[in-house]
């Protein structure tokens, strides 16, 4: 009897190659690793050439002038000096606009300046020796100004404000006008807008260099945060709260701090996305404190609904407290170096057993590696991405990796299995032969280790956009099953080219 294209491929779609959209959430916030400080590889210049003393991706000055000339005393103190302000520069991760930028604009200017002025005599030796030091200031310079205007540090800072304007209007602006009861009810539409500005944020190119990872780590953990609160409040609402006066004595009192609590929770969205000049997060902490002491003095011990209606709100309390500390976050940590990250780490494991499964298959052409492939799907379920999107980024492209090869093999047994009848369609031949095609081409594309401006590149998404185009002349002349057919085929195709932009996107975390 004829294979069934329809058949075949409706079992090979049964699950999706849906784009990795799978469950995310596992668990709480997993505890990183946070190494020692190391050199980053970055988009700066590493001022080579001119500026010899520096190395690295970041200026390093390499100590004092020898001899004992004041000059050369004096340019030893200036390029001291300017040691201390390059740790400073390679640390900053700001813009134009910060404080920050502009005091080590300004002191960096200040010291050419300085050196600007330091006598030489007429010497050529000591005249070289300020022209160095004065190079290195100026690579300073360059750099600062270089990282400040970059092109990712701009769209992090884009994406921020972004996040501002959506919390501004749907959280901070009520509860200024007296809506605090109300102004985190706009409820999952919020949440999911906020959700998408996080995805964004996490899809940012860093090129490895550390002030773009802080500056990116930094805005994530802000707005995965306020993410966090928000979904709380939705969860909240759900509950059968707050009790009645009538039931405890107490509750009175609990829900009076209920409603402190909500006003708490829009204070801290203004103070972690920057929209509060007035408050701090130190006076939020004493509030939420105090707000955690009045419970706990309240007996309670009587009543087991009203005791469970304490517990909730002192969790909702904690669950606030835990965002406060988030002012330095990125800064004095190296959390944001996500290759030290214990989920990433497990899910570059994984990534490591697919590139051999993947080798075998196009090497060998053997089969039978399914089951091991659909295992490798389940532990990444398992790993734990604690709400960081760009672990849950990693996990997804990981799980599209997998998909990409389990649809190869699954679609090349059904192409080996085939068996045409006479009575077989003309237009389902026609599109089992586009997928025979498209079997060839996605081998190229599991091979395939390049990037977009590459001619194989372009070779490949021209051949499979005749593919595509192929199966739109194909003509079903009124047969549902080769229309349905046609569709899944053409969804293959789109998956594949899919693939294939995501292997040449060059995405990091």
């Amino acid at each position: 009897m004829c294979a069934n294209v329809f058949g075949v491929l409706r079992s090979l779609f049964g699950k999706p190659f849906d784009g990795g959209k799978r469950t995310m959430d596992h668990g709480s916030q997993q505890q990183q690793q946070q190494p020692a400080a190391q050199q980053m590889p970055g988009p700066f210049p590493t001022f080579s050439g001119p500026f010899p003393t520096f190395s690295g991706p970041f200026p390093t000055f390499s100590g004092p002038f020898p001899g004992q000339h004041p000059t050369l005393a004096r340019l030893d103190e200036l390029q001291r000096e300017g040691a201390v302000l390059g740790q400073q520069v390679c640390s900053f991760s700001g813009l134009q606009s910060d404080r920050e930028y502009k005091r080590l604009e300004r002191e960096l200017t200040r010291l050419l300046l300085e050196l600007d002025q330091v006598e030489t005599e007429g010497r050529a030796d000591l005249q070289q020796a300020r022209k160095r030091a004065a190079g290195e200031v100026e690579g300073l310079l360059r750099y600062l100004e270089g990282y400040a205007t970059h092109p990712s540090r701009l769209a992090i800072e884009e994406l921020s404000r972004e996040a501002q304007r959506l919390l501004l209007a749907g959280v901070v602006a009520p509860f200024r006008q007296g809506q605090a009861q109300d102004a985190m009810e706009s409820g999952e539409e919020l949440v999911e807008a906020v959700q998408d500005v996080a995805m964004r944020l996490a899809q940012v190119k860093t090129e490895g260099s550390v002030p773009l990872r802080k500056a990116r780590y930094r805005a994530l953990t802000r707005v995965c945060a306020v993410q966090e609160v928000l979904e709380g409040r939705v969860r909240t609402h759900t509950l059968a709260l707050p009790l009645s006066d009538d039931t405890h004595e107490a509750v009175q009192c609990i829900n009076q701090v209920m409603v402190e609590v909500s006003g708490a929770r829009c204070q801290l969205v203004a103070l972690l996305m920057g929209l509060s000049g007035r408050d701090s997060c130190a006076h939020l902490a004493r509030v939420l404190t105090e707000l955690l002491v009045e419970l706990d003095s309240l007996d309670v011990s009587s009543d087991a609904a009203v005791r469970n209606y304490r517990k909730q709100v002192v969790e909702e309390i904690n669950s606030l407290l835990k965002h406060i500390d988030l002012e330095g976050e990125g800064d004095d940590t190296h959390r944001y170096d996500l290759a030290q990250n214990d989920s990433i780490r497990e899910i570059e494991a994984i990534r490591g057993r697919v590139s051999v499964l993947r080798g075998e298959v196009l090497r060998q052409g053997v089969a039978g590696q399914g089951a091991e492939l659909q295992g490798l799907l389940t532990h990444l379920d398992e790993v734990d991405t604690g709400r960081n999107p760009c672990i849950r980024e990693a996990r997804r492209r990981a799980v599209l990796e997998i998909q990409a090869l389990i649809t190869y093999l699954d679609l090349r047994e059904s192409l080996g299995h085939r068996n045409p009848g006479p009575d077989e369609h003309p237009s389902q031949a026609a599109v089992w032969r586009v997928l025979a095609s498209l079997s060839d081409l996605q081998a190229q594309v599991l091979g395939f280790d390049g990037k977009r401006a590459d001619k194989s590149y372009m070779m490949l998404e021209e051949l499979l956009t005749k593919q595509l185009l192929a199966l739109d002349a194909v003509d079903p002349q009124g047969d549902h099953g080769t229309k349905a057919a046609r569709k899944q085929a053409v969804k293959y195709a789109q998956n594949i080219l899919g693939y294939l932009d995501m292997k040449t996107d060059e995405w990091e975390y």
